[in-house]
């Protein structure tokens, strides 16, 4: 696009200046790789028109560093359920932050969360806490190795993010720096698909340690098939362990797991387990976990997850305030609600505007994305971009369509409003070609081998966080 025509664009749909984050940009990338500690928050998966920095949020409001304010449906990256800086989890946070927050010997926040956590994940006997999902799914790994004597991981093709660990990176088109031979260690199964992951144990047979996936990505699972999949691993020698990064606390305060009344052998929480902080957790039944402890003598020892941040008290305090809330307040009933209540919604939007079949809400009604599609029916980056510059343009940050509890209805009615405006806009760009209303390049995906343009991702959304 010439400068003129952006310009000219610019001009015609003015919206919130970026001054400042503009000028935080440069800064950004001349010292962190990526300009960012978090791939799926870089600047090639937004528009150019679009805020660089937050600043701070409250609910499910954020404003950014130039004091834009905008309506987010990112929420972290999903890790954010009840909403930013929610009251009652700061202050439990804070509490504990005040008489210190790492000591030599454990405290006793560390027992706290684990008994609590335990109560609502019905088919864990322990767990061990750590910062991050790929923590958490790593350690799951290394026990599923070492419970089995076996070194291959079997995990699902279709959901985008398991770790930043070779076991899982090396799967993938930006695995630069994995060695081939841990490459291969690593086999892949199609999701619902029961002759798949057979086809993996016939094409290894007494080789395949594990077999990963989370639950669901949206859609249920067919009838029978986590339940059947966990006796194919068990016949054949594997364990099943569920990523319930997403799933837990969304799906179920219990997880997917309770949900779908499928008991994993091992599983994996993070995101919401702690509104933001950093806290995952990797459990499973006492059989398997047991192998970190110091009580065994019939197995070598698992070194399985070991810290120095992995017990911080405000970390944990947060945790137990977060559950404590899922406990006693309907959250997750208001995810379905609120979500379900954007949806109709937005299609509605979609179907005045003549978009309904290029702009499609997906998923979980807890955890809605949106497919963007162009002129021939075909995902597109360009119109992705477009619908993220024209919401942004109207106050609305939706990398996804992700409520939390802090979404009040009159957050949904405006967001409807807005991306019915931005949906105007879609449709002359079908008509028009979209280079005539995108102002710069299009976003790009996070699974590219080079810093250029790249094929659709594997889902409707932007992976790697």
């Amino acid at each position: 696009m010439s400068s003129q025509a952006t310009e000219d664009q610019a001009a015609e749909r003015p919206g919130p200046a970026f001054d400042r984050s503009n000028r935080m940009r440069a800064r950004a990338h001349s010292i962190i790789p990526g300009g960012s500690h978090t791939y799926a928050k870089g600047d090639d998966q937004y528009p150019v028109l679009s805020p660089g920095f937050i600043a701070r949020g409250a609910g499910c409001h954020v404003w950014d560093v130039d004091g834009n304010e905008y309506i987010e449906y990112g929420m972290g990256n999903r890790a954010v359920g009840l909403g930013h800086a929610y009251p009652p989890v700061v202050a439990a946070a804070r509490e504990a932050m005040a008489v210190g927050s790492n000591f030599t010997r454990p405290h006793h926040l560390e027992i706290d969360c684990a008994e609590r956590f335990l109560e609502l994940i019905e088919g864990a006997e322990m767990v061990k806490f750590c910062k991050d999902g790929s923590d958490a799914t790593s350690g799951a790994v290394r026990l599923a190795r070492a419970y089995t004597g076996r070194e291959m991981i079997a995990c699902c093709a279709d959901h985008p993010f398991f770790s930043t660990d070779d076991w899982f990176i090396g799967t993938t088109p930006v695995n630069s720096g994995v060695p081939e031979q841990i490459r291969q260690l690593t086999a892949t199964f199609r999701y619902g698909d029961l002759a798949s992951a057979r086809a993996v144990f016939a094409r290894y047979p007494g080789k395949i340690a594990g077999l990963i996936l989370e639950p669901s990505r949206g859609d249920d699972p067919p009838h029978g098939y986590l339940q059947e999949l966990r006796n194919l691993c068990h016949d054949n020698g594997a364990l099943l362990i569920f990523d319930e990064m997403i799933t837990g606390f969304r799906w179920h305060t219990g997880g997917a797991q309770r949900l779908y009344g499928v008991v994993p052998d091992l599983s994996c929480f993070g995101k919401a387990l702690g509104n933001g902080f950093s806290l995952s957790a990797l459990a499973g039944k006492r059989e398997f976990m047991r192998l970190g402890g110091l009580e065994h003598e019939d197995r070598p020892r698992v070194f399985l997850l070991s810290t120095t941040h992995g017990a911080e008290t405000h970390a944990l305090a947060a945790g137990i305030a977060t559950m404590n809330v899922y406990r006693s307040e309907p959250v997750v009933e208001h995810l379905y609600h609120q979500g379900r209540t954007l949806r109709e919604g937005l299609e509605a939007a979609a179907r005045d505007q003549g978009v309904d079949g290029f702009f499609k809400v997906v998923g979980r009604d807890c955890c809605l994305a949106y497919a963007a599609l162009d002129e021939r029916g075909e995902p597109s980056q360009a119109f992705r971009t477009l619908f993220l510059q024209e919401t942004i343009r109207h106050g609305i940050l939706a990398p996804s369509l992700v409520v939390g509890y802090t979404h009040r209805d009159q957050d949904i009615e405006r967001t409807v409003e807005a991306v019915h405006a931005a949906l105007a806009v879609y449709a002359r760009a079908l008509d028009g070609g979209v280079e005539r209303f995108l102002v710069g390049r299009p976003s790009q995906v996070v699974y590219r081998r080079f810093n250029r343009s790249a094929p659709p991702p594997r889902d409707a959304e932007t992976a790697g966080g």
